[in-house]
């Protein structure tokens, strides 16, 4: 049998889709219901617009607390709060590269990019690494460069203030973006939220530096502008590790066995063969290979297929599309059908 890909979208919530009780089955029957390709298109378009939003609020908030601080550094030279206002501009400024990888993810697929343009994500995710580790390196630098030339810290209170907005701003910011990222399934998002959250603690770090300062240990401020390229490095290894996974076609293995219990259920499948997702931006596809009776018709092993199909896009959250192949169960003393294939197999 010919494998069929049928692309689909959920306009409606399946927050258990691995319950089938009877508040399950009414909703299911009482809710709008489309697997149509423009419903599909539309629920891209939906989480692209999320994000988007997401971004540029986040940008305004973090924008309007770097341009606070930059009048606090100004005034008082502390290189812990100039790491710090750094720091959140650069996070201000990843808002770029994500809101470019939103705008190509609407972009339909064409036929030299036959799975769109989602990928741009994972590169937004990269650009978004390496400006966290750019970060790392100027905070590092300037600490180590006020170690060597000591100067005083002047306008403690301010400075104080100033850290304090920066803690308020950047928490916002971080379980904003967390919030979104995860709920349409973006990485990059997520990682760009927990970069803000680092932020936040490294303004309280500030706080503590300007308490140092105030109490006469000049050697405060480069302390703690020390602990907090600590802080950034830290983070840079979460989110690094993040989008690499990401961009190696890392899923949740929870994911796979979950997509593998709920094809089990499927009347007429009688075994899961190979099972593959990967993440394509935001969103996630299948491919699988299911076990039918081998004296089933095309037809029958076709229906076998959509339902297995069906099956996942609601019990896998934010599936897309499903590539369902449907092999006959094997028979004693037959030759296996995929021997032809044999010397195609990868090592």
């Amino acid at each position: 049998m010919s494998d069929h890909p049928h692309e689909h979208s959920h306009p409606h919530p399946h927050p258990h889709p691995h319950r089938h009780g009877i508040r399950h089955r009414l909703t299911h029957l009482l809710t709008p219901h489309s697997h149509d390709t423009a419903d599909k298109v539309d629920s891209a378009l939906e989480s692209s617009a999320r994000g988007m939003r997401a971004l540029w609020v986040s940008l305004a908030v973090l924008g309007a607390t770097a341009l606070a601080q930059a009048v606090v550094v100004a005034v008082s030279g502390s290189v812990a709060l100039l790491g710090d206002t750094v720091h959140n501009a650069a996070d201000a400024l990843t808002a770029v590269p994500l809101g470019i990888a939103f705008v190509l993810g609407r972009r339909a697929a064409t036929r030299r990019f036959t799975y769109g343009y989602g990928r741009a994500e994972d590169l937004a995710g990269i650009v978004i690494v390496l400006t966290i580790a750019a970060s790392a390196a100027f905070a590092g630098w300037t600490a180590v460069d006020r170690l060597l030339d000591p100067r005083p810290v002047t306008h403690v209170p301010a400075v104080a203030v100033a850290a304090l907005v920066g803690f308020v701003g950047n928490e916002w910011v971080a379980r904003y973006r967390i919030r979104v990222g995860r709920e349409i399934g973006s990485a990059a998002l997520v990682a760009d939220g927990l970069h803000a959250r680092t932020d936040g603690f490294t303004s309280l770090a500030v706080l503590l530096g300007a308490g140092g300062s105030a109490v006469g240990w000049h050697a405060a401020d480069p302390v703690v502008g020390l602990a907090i390229t600590v802080a950034i490095a830290l983070v840079l290894r979460d989110a690094a590790r993040e989008v690499v996974r990401r961009v190696m076609d890392a899923v949740d293995p929870a994911l796979v066995d979950r997509a593998e219990r709920a094809l089990r259920e499927v009347p007429g499948v009688r075994g899961v063969g190979e099972l593959r997702l990967r993440w394509i931006g935001h969103r996630l596809r299948a491919e699988v290979a299911v076990v039918v009776d081998g004296e089933a018709t095309v037809r029958q092993a076709h229906a076998i297929a959509v339902a297995a199909e069906h099956t996942l896009l609601h019990a896998v959250p934010r599936l897309t599309a499903a590539l369902v192949h449907a092999d006959p169960a094997p028979v004693p003393g037959e030759p296996d059908p995929h021997r032809a294939l044999a010397h195609h197999a990868t090592a």
